[in-house]
């Protein structure tokens, strides 16, 4: 049935891949092991850091949360993602297609602002190591994770509500593998100026400021670390900031371009692959980065297997 304004609630038709059928079983394999690879690495860190006690701390609760995320986010993609490859039906209900429009951007916007709690966590923890716990006190890291998760959800809902406001004139076909906005916004009949100046506005308080914040705390890490005598030290310091300085790389840069550039600047087949790398690599890397190359972690998962033996 379609609205006033032109667009419409009936089924999307998600073209994904169809356009090069030959990649569709290399990359439906591929998305397959990475999702399984994903599952299993980050419900490990999470059952990991809540059964030993030695990892209640601001960090790996910070990193259960970032694994919970990426979970929901690559949960909240793949799975339609998979059945559209393995079948030919390509179409998802409007009902669907706004959650997964909604949960992803919400995930996303999350993200952002979580990676920017952990790395003033690692500010904290190097630049304040004698006041660490008490600058980092439990009410305060709940207080900043619950902050993340409400922007994100804040963020998710106004782009949602006004991008499914635009008129479509009836277009059905989303040139990508997932409901998401540069797709939706591709769709619509007119240009909205207002539009692009909501998403940029917003793509500067949830990219740009927090993508600051965090080049500003490892500017004041790295001034920290050169007066640190201890070359062990140094060295802890230093895999810890590059480890995850790695990883704000590959999520903000891509998301940045995806985001903030103009809607029209660039081939559609690029921003399918460049969605498909922080849908599935990112989400697969953050564990390997920041936990499981983690010695207080290994330690954990073989105190743990170690009871359970016993």
């Amino acid at each position: 049935m379609d609205t006033n304004n032109g667009s419409s609630t009936t089924d999307f038709i998600l073209l994904g891949f169809s356009d090069r059928p030959q990649l569709e079983p290399i990359i439906s394999g591929v998305v397959f092991i990475f999702y399984i690879v994903t599952l299993v690495e980050n419900t490990t860190i999470i059952l990991v850091s809540y059964l030993d006690t030695q990892l209640h701390m601001p960090m790996y609760f910070f990193l259960s949360n970032l694994s919970f995320l990426d979970l929901c986010y690559m949960t909240s993609i793949i799975p339609q993602m998979l059945v559209n490859l393995w079948s030919l039906t390509r179409s998802t209900t409007y009902g669907g297609c706004v959650l997964q429009f909604f949960f992803a951007l919400d995930l996303g916007s999350t993200e952002c602002l979580l990676l920017a709690v952990m790395a003033y966590d690692r500010y904290a923890a190097v630049c304040q190591p004698l006041h660490y716990t008490v600058i980092m006190h439990p009410q305060l890291c709940q207080n900043m994770v619950f902050t993340a998760w409400l922007g994100g959800f804040c963020s998710s809902l106004i782009l949602c509500s006004l991008t499914l406001k635009l008129s479509r004139c009836g277009h059905q076909e989303v040139d990508t593998f997932y409901c998401e906005m540069p797709a939706l916004l591709k769709m619509a009949c007119v240009y909205s100026k207002v539009m692009e100046v909501i998403v940029f506005a917003l793509g500067v308080i949830f990219l740009l400021v927090p993508l600051s914040l965090i080049l500003i705390s490892y500017a004041v890490i790295t001034q920290a670390v050169v007066r640190i005598k201890s070359a062990a030290r140094w060295s802890k310091v230093l895999n810890t900031c590059g480890s995850h300085l790695t990883v704000v790389t590959l999520f903000y840069g891509t998301i940045i371009y995806m985001y903030m550039r103009p809607q029209n600047s660039s081939s559609q087949d690029e921003g399918k692959f460049l969605s498909l790398f922080y849908t599935i690599i990112t989400p697969t890397l953050n564990p390997l980065i920041y936990t499981l190359r983690n010695k207080d972690v290994k330690s954990a998962v073989k105190r743990i297997l170690c009871v359970k033996k016993w």
